[in-house]
């Protein structure tokens, strides 16, 4: 079945609140195979409101709104569905006699709470016990739900009645979908596209997602007509792990730094950092990770080199004559914090992360990772682009990966 979804609010059209709804229904409603052609996001504006409902109604086979069921004088969805559908309002007793239990009779919030009581004529109220706002309006036979649009609220009707109820108006419609996100760290984008394009070719809906230093991609593959057939997506499935090696570091919502604490787990291994350019920020990437204490030991945040001189031991000699941009002090640094620190491996970053500090030699962007595991000592050199904060990001995701690699390499 096709459906738009209608996301209504003034926080959401001012930015004060990101809308996640949207993002989460029509996440939900394609893994059972229905198709959202479009996503609106509107405003507190009754007409502007009652024009996207009615222009959605017109396309699609069903409508999901959320936002504006509520209480205060901001809350206008109900006013503008009854004016655009022309449809009485009515009063819902069930909703009525909640309001009322809940209410000492007289209180001064009665009057503001009772407008929630007043639904277009024929809603059908979604939670039985009329704890929280929600319902079903059937017009021109198509199903049009409306959930409010506080996220947790709206997580549970969607859930619990929309998805089983919509599945059953038209099950031979719909078609579920088998679907997989791989991450991956190393390659830019077109190249992962150009080496997966063969799935392209062969019918496959495949889409390419860069998130800073990573890249995301989504395979997804229709179920047949006629029953489940997961041969096509096994195929696929393969194809896109040989094709991406070693720079595919996990599937789903797991991330650089999971995967990787996983390795050192798996291995038995402890994880040390120091830090320059970044601020802390490896460390904080590290311990986002739940039971990151089992396999990360700490970190050194060596921003002045008297810094890296006294809690590192890098030799102010080497310091002087490459600088603490450098391979060099990259590498220092890392075998300092290993040493140190008392861990088995450990990574280090320096460089430039701007907005000035560069030179003609060394621009803004310039990045030494350094790595020391063992007896051997490595320097990697990076050149990002992009804001301050863009690459301190960079710099850390590529330090973890840097890491990930080293261990898959063991």
């Amino acid at each position: 079945m096709i459906g738009e979804i209608i996301a209504i609010g003034d926080e959401l059209t001012s930015g004060r609140i990101v809308n996640t709804t949207s993002a989460l229904a029509a996440r939900e409603l394609f893994l059972l195979g229905h198709e959202i052609r479009a996503m609106h996001t509107v405003g507190d504006a009754p007409e502007l409101i009652g024009a996207t409902l009615t222009a959605a109604i017109g396309r699609c086979d069903f409508v999901l709104v959320t936002g504006g069921l509520g209480a205060t004088t901001d809350d206008l969805t109900n006013e503008a569905v009854i004016e655009a559908l022309g449809v009485d309002g009515m009063v819902h007793p069930g909703v009525q006699a909640n309001i009322a239990s809940r209410l000492a009779k007289g209180d001064g919030t009665a009057a503001a709470l009772a407008k929630l009581a007043r639904l277009p004529e024929g809603a059908e109220v979604l939670d039985p016990e009329c704890r929280m706002a929600g319902y079903l309006l059937r017009h021109q036979g198509k199903p049009l739900w409306f959930l409010p649009g506080v996220p947790p609220q709206m997580e549970i009707l969607l859930r619990d009645k929309v998805l089983p109820a919509l599945q059953a108006f038209d099950t031979a419609r719909a078609r579920p979908v088998t679907q997989a996100v791989y991450r991956t760290c190393g390659l830019y984008e077109i190249e992962i596209n150009r080496r997966l394009r063969p799935l392209e070719e062969q019918g496959l809906e495949i889409g390419y997602y860069p998130m800073g230093s990573e890249v995301h991609v989504s395979l997804t593959v229709r179920r047949a007509e006629g029953g489940p057939d997961d041969s096509r997506f096994r195929a696929a499935d393969a194809f896109i792990r040989e094709a991406l090696g070693d720079n595919l570091y996990g599937l789903g919502t797991e991330t650089l730094a999971a995967a990787t604490g996983h390795l050192l787990q798996e291995r038995g291994l402890l994880l040390g950092a120091a830090e320059s350019c970044t601020g802390g920020l490896i460390g904080a990437t590290l311990t986002e990770t739940a039971g990151s204490s089992r396999w990360f030991r700490g970190g050194v945040i060596a921003y002045a080199n008297e810094v890296k001189e006294r809690l590192l031991g890098v030799d102010p000699d080497l310091l002087a004559r490459f600088g603490a941009v450098s391979g060099e002090t990259a590498q220092a640094m890392a075998a300092g914090a290993r040493r140190h620190l008392g861990c088995d491996i450990a990574v280090a970053a320096t460089g430039i992360a701007g907005p000035d500090g560069g030179s003609p030699d060394k621009p803004v962007g310039t990045v030494y990772l350094g790595l020391a595991t063992g007896d051997t000592v490595i320097d990697r050199l990076c050149r990002f682009t992009g804001s301050r904060r863009q690459i301190q990001e960079k710099t850390a995701q590529t330090a973890v990966d840097m890491v990930r690699r080293a261990l898959l390499a063991r």
